[in-house]
């Protein structure tokens, strides 16, 4: 079963404070020989290595070792059935001690096969797939019909669409009767590039998805294009010739993601750059860990960047959940105890994916990695609101969202 956001954020929200969340992602490889041992023998090695590491993890109970052990050894058990997959990556997110199970398709995109035992699963090698992915509807049009198609995770699932089948009737016998039935096929075209129009008005509306690609024929793009309502038409992302009765379902799936990969590359790049340009003239980007901590807790964050390599050490509140750059023993919101965090990129991630932000990773640019290798772009300033737990955060942010202009009259008091 592919994966949905829905699915996504259950595992954001996931939480085992005896630390034996199992995660596990499985890349597939070309084999370099038909006994196709390679992926067995790569899983059995980061099994053990996990079990290593679960057994030795003094903070762990006996029950909690246990469930993990259980857990790498069903996914062990599970390497033949990976083996003939095909195409498609795996994950595997489990927790025996708390009943939870999942197994997900995922694009075969992954950084590698890997294991993670910890309170929360890890989720930074699917964290793109929600933020940086907006819902694509692939929309095929010509004179008679519409086909509506999802591109979720590289796959491509039909919607159903409008058919209008145009008359047909046969030519008259004086020129009066040959204008007339032109006339009537035209107004009929007419109206169907307008249904079509208001149909993606309507899924738009819907949220069925946020962008959309055309596909037609250069004489149909301009009979639909004058009749698309403006936010229908800022919606668009790009478009792609097709003929309706010819095109098969894999040209339309990869006629689609290249438009998609190259929307997806520009808007990284634009977006570095604004919120660089908004973090120099104190706007409305911040750059660096401290920073984007705060602005994420005060609910303020639309977008996020962070570098693919970047790592760093932070502290999380055991009581509230504050995560903070600096590494104190007590938190300075609540006063409980903290802990130390090896990843604080990893941390974020279940805020980031339950607040939905845009959220791209960037690899190979010296200028952001001069500014500490990860920012924000916001949607305001709170400057001088005093940090909060991430769950009242997380009411703040729904209540930007809905009243932006009450919550910056709030945060300028």
């Amino acid at each position: 079963m592919s994966i949905a956001r829905e699915q996504i954020r259950e595992l954001a929200d996931f939480e085992d404070s005896n630390s034996s969340a199992v995660s596990f992602y499985f890349q597939p490889v070309t084999p370099r020989n038909k006994a196709h041992k390679e992926d067995a023998i790569l899983v059995k090695d980061l099994v053990r290595d996990a079990l290593r590491s679960v057994e030795s993890t003094t903070s762990t109970d006996k029950g909690a070792r246990v469930a993990a052990r259980a857990d790498l050894d069903r996914i062990l058990r599970l390497t033949g059935e990976l083996r003939s997959n095909g195409t498609h990556a795996k994950g595997v997110f489990a927790c025996s001690a708390r009943n939870f199970w999942r197994v997900y398709d995922l694009p075969p995109t992954l950084p590698g096969t890997q294991i993670f035992v910890d309170r929360h699963f890890h989720l930074k090698p699917i964290a793109h797939l929600l933020g940086a992915f907006p819902r694509v509807g692939v929309v095929l049009v010509d004179r008679q019909r519409v086909r509506i198609f999802d591109l979720r995770l590289g796959e491509l699932t039909e919607r159903e669409g409008l058919f209008q089948p145009l008359n047909r009737k046969g030519r008259g016998d004086g020129a009066y009767e040959d204008g007339h039935a032109q006339r009537r096929i035209e107004d009929e075209t007419r109206h169907h590039f307008k249904a079509a129009a208001a149909l993606l008005k309507d899924c738009l509306e819907k949220h069925l998805f946020d962008k959309w690609i055309l596909g037609c024929q250069d004489v149909h793009r301009s009979q639909l294009e004058p009749q698309l309502p403006a936010q229908v038409s800022q919606a668009l992302i790009g478009h792609f010739h097709a003929d309706l009765a010819h095109i098969t379902r894999d040209e339309i799936r990869s006629s689609a993601q290249r438009i998609v990969d190259r929307w997806q590359g520009e808007r990284r790049h634009d977006l570095v750059r604004m919120v660089l340009d908004q973090a120099r003239s104190h706007g409305r980007g911040v750059t660096g860990l401290r920073r984007v901590l705060r602005a994420l807790e005060m609910g303020e964050v639309q977008s996020i960047l962070i570098g693919e390599s970047f790592q760093a050490h932070a502290v999380e509140c055991i009581g509230c959940g504050h995560l903070d750059a600096h590494i104190v023993a007590y938190c300075p919101v609540c006063g409980r105890e903290t802990q130390e965090i090896v990843d604080v990129g990893e941390a974020i991630l279940p805020q980031v994916i339950r607040r939905d932000l845009e959220t791209f990773y960037v690899k190979d640019d010296p200028e952001f990695d001069k500014v500490g290798n990860i920012a924000a772009l916001l949607r305001f300033r709170a400057e001088d609101l005093r940090p909060i737990a991430s769950g009242v955060a997380d009411q703040l942010s729904r209540a930007g969202a809905a009243y932006p202009g009450r919550l910056r009259k709030f945060a300028s008091r």
